[in-house]
């Protein structure tokens, strides 16, 4: 489904600009039976419900005047913020993540860990450096890049 999501990615893009939002991510899923194209936008200080309805709308207009349709069976459209723990995707959300609490997962286990959560402290092309508590000590890891399946904003407790 990532045809779908490049081809309204198109059309989404222009519109989350020119209201000076970010367009975090998007995805296009099958959930049940129903189908759904989620768009994630965001902006320093976070967005508010009339932020996404404004785009909702706009996006909907702008889909519906599309011939073909790029999405040809019924779904439902849906705007809203990545929430606090936002998906670190491109290169810009890891540089503005430096300092933060973030999620990392990995392809494979690594020192018997699926995941560690901490302090993003510096990353370069290569690798990251995470520090991590462990008890009541902290240590500084660094991880390669390559290992990392997914990354995200986390809410430490």
């Amino acid at each position: 489904m990532s045809r779908v999501v490049d081809e309204v990615r198109v059309v989404v893009q222009p519109i989350v600009d020119e209201q000076n939002l970010e367009l975090v991510d998007m995805e296009f899923l099958k959930e049940g039976k129903n189908w759904f194209l989620r768009i994630y936008i965001d902006k320093p200080g976070g967005i508010d419900i009339e932020e996404c309805a404004l785009i909702s709308e706009k996006v909907s207009e702008a889909l519906d005047a599309i011939d073909p349709d790029p999405i040809p069976q019924a779904y439902f459209l849906e705007v809203s913020s990545p929430g606090a723990e936002r998906p670190l995707k491109t290169e810009a959300d890891m540089q503005n993540a430096i300092g933060k609490y973030v999620h990392l997962s990995f392809y494979q286990a690594i020192d018997g860990e699926k995941f560690y959560e901490g302090t993003l402290k510096e990353l370069n092309d290569e690798s990251v450096v995470l520090t991590i508590r462990i008890k009541t000590r902290t240590k500084d890891i660094e991880i390669e890049r390559k290992q990392i399946a997914n990354a995200r904003l986390a809410i430490q407790f």
